[in-house]
């Protein structure tokens, strides 16, 4: 009985001894596990040191050859930076996750060029232009005389409003556009552009049928509206069919005004009917035309003798201008010739004067250059020189000619100067007057 108690007091020992060492054990792995836990939140918090492991590049030597090729063929252990934290899985995850992002986006967006080329083609077509477009041709189903008749804000070739239609027809995006942009137009710009809808045929036919010839009043064009509805735009009134009506007529395209075209065979030309007509069954058939041929014959001949026996009234007037001696605040004693301008006039006071162009370099007699622009004319032009016989001489030594009452003088060659004849040289105008009583004083005494 003793040794029973004895090894029953043993077994309780030992499993309190137990107990103990599992509360340790667990308290142990407690304190391990926070340890754990504060070691991966201090690597999430704090980011991994940047490295290179790429060496230095050196010159190495033989003894360092073989060991840089015992390295290559090492093993590489991982390093530190190798080693991949939660932070870093989750900041790679986000970025995998916007490019993929990026990329859906950019497959859904439609192509830059087509909304740049649709944009351009908008660019000049205003809403007002595409309103008047689709109105003309839905009323005459011709674009030829849409590009004709319609005013548009630009002028459009054929080839472009045929392209314009055909765009709102078959392109979606830019019939969409269009008729988003009409949508908003005023009320006043929109009831504007039907007004002026082309005329189609079927309503012109209908118009015809009223008389050139009659007088209708708006009542007649209301009933003419009102019987054919269906076959007359939505915008015509009464006003605006009697004001088109008012226009064929005027210019003659109502059918009652226009002519019956002739067929090619039954057509006679100018040269066939002059075949045709008889010149002797003309003659002595319209008096009228004779007797008033005849006064005016007898007009023209009246006129014609009272200029003859005015004529001698005209000669003795010229005669005596030209035969006139020249006034005195032309001349004096001892000027024997002026070279009149519009600005300035040279006396020539001696047998032989130069005329030019005057230069630092260069002295002449009669410089052209006061009279106006002489760039053209030579320094020196030519010479002016008085005769034994009193005739005046001029003698042409620059590159251009002189023109002497219109006939020119080319260089080299000479020409008489009479009084009163015109003396030009590279535009400026001159007149070349003769004091006949000097030459004659000078050619007697032989004086100079």
């Amino acid at each position: 009985m003793q040794m029973t108690i004895k090894s029953f007091i043993n077994l309780i020992y030992c499993i309190g001894v137990d107990k103990d060492n599992a509360k340790q054990d667990q308290e142990a792995a407690t304190s391990s596990g926070q340890a754990s836990n504060t070691d991966s939140i201090k690597n999430v918090n704090v980011a991994p040191r940047r490295s290179s492991s790429r060496s230095i590049k050196r010159k190495k030597f033989d003894d360092e050859l073989v060991e840089s090729s015992l390295k290559k063929t090492a093993k590489k252990v991982p390093s530190s930076s190798d080693v991949v934290t939660p932070a870093q899985s989750l900041l790679k995850d986000k970025k995998m996750s916007k490019a993929a992002a990026t990329a859906a986006a950019a497959t859904k967006r439609p192509r830059k060029g087509k909304y740049a080329k649709t944009i351009k083609n908008i660019g000049r077509w205003k809403p007002a232009d595409d309103l008047a477009l689709i109105s003309a041709v839905q009323q005459t189903n011709d674009l030829t005389a849409v590009h004709l008749a319609v005013k548009f804000s630009c002028r459009f070739t054929l080839k472009e409003i045929e392209e314009r239609w055909y765009s709102l027809l078959y392109d979606p995006i830019i019939s969409k556009l269009a008729v988003s942009a009409i949508k908003p137009l005023h009320p006043d710009t929109i009831t504007a552009a039907q007004n002026n809808t082309l005329w189609a045929k079927k309503e012109e036919q209908l118009l015809g049928s009223i008389s050139s010839a009659s007088s209708p009043s708006l009542d007649v064009f209301k009933q003419l509206l009102m019987d054919n509805a269906h076959s007359f735009h939505a915008c015509r009134t009464p006003k605006t069919l009697y004001n088109h009506w008012l226009l064929m007529r005027q210019y003659r395209l109502l059918p009652d005004q226009l002519a019956e075209p002739t067929s090619k065979l039954d057509a006679i030309t100018f040269s066939d009917v002059e075949r045709e007509l008889d010149d002797e069954e003309l003659v002595g058939i319209d008096d009228t035309v004779e007797n008033e041929i005849a006064i005016a014959h007898r007009k023209s001949k009246l006129q014609i003798k009272n200029l003859e026996n005015e004529l001698p009234k005209w000669q003795e007037i010229l005669d005596t201008i030209c035969t006139e001696e020249k006034p005195t605040f032309d001349f004096d004693s001892d000027t024997l010739a002026v070279l009149r301008g519009r600005l300035v006039r040279y006396f020539i006071r001696k047998k032989e004067v130069t005329f030019g162009r005057a230069t630092v370099d260069s002295d002449i007699d009669i410089d052209l250059s006061i009279e106006g622009p002489a760039w053209k004319i030579s320094r020196l032009q030519g010479y002016i020189k008085l005769r034994p016989d009193g005739t005046f001489h001029v003698k042409n030594e620059g590159r251009r000619p002189i023109y002497v009452d219109g006939k020119p003088v080319t260089t080299g060659a000479r020409s008489t100067l009479s009084d009163n004849c015109t003396f030009e040289v590279c535009g400026l105008k001159f007149i070349f007057l003769i004091s006949k009583s000097a030459v004659a004083k000078v050619c007697k005494d032989g004086g100079q």
